[in-house]
């Protein structure tokens, strides 16, 4: 089989299509693909929380954690009261080993989403 072709499927069509094809994958569990369709969606139009999150999950779902950081803190950069980019980036510290880091993300993802009850 020729693979030149590959990266071509992931690439193709318009922004709309890309970004409900790699909804199919991520729902398929298929995080590597979501992520290759992301990738040049996000680059395209990095401006878009939508895609860069999903990005940033399929990125941990695939045990890619830095880079699901590396998303994941753009994000809340751009955006700090993206409550649920600041859950996920907790999550994905934890996974790291980096507990008091994460601690900080999830208490101020808790209070984002109204949650103030004892931790």
């Amino acid at each position: 089989m020729n693979t030149t072709h590959e990266p071509v499927y992931y690439d193709h069509g318009t922004p709309a299509e890309r970004w409900d094809r790699a909804q199919l994958f991520f729902a398929a569990k298929d995080y590597a693909a979501a992520a290759r369709v992301l990738g040049g969606l996000v680059e395209e139009v990095p401006e878009q929380t939508g895609p860069r999150l999903l990005l940033a999950r399929s990125y941990y779902h695939s045990a890619q954690l830095w880079r699901a950081e590396t998303e994941l803190r753009t994000i809340v950069e751009r955006d700090p009261v993206e409550h649920y980019a600041r859950l996920m980036l907790g999550r994905t510290l934890q996974r790291q080993g980096r507990h008091e880091e994460a601690e900080t993300h999830l208490r101020i993802a808790s209070a984002l989403a109204g949650d103030f009850g004892e931790r």
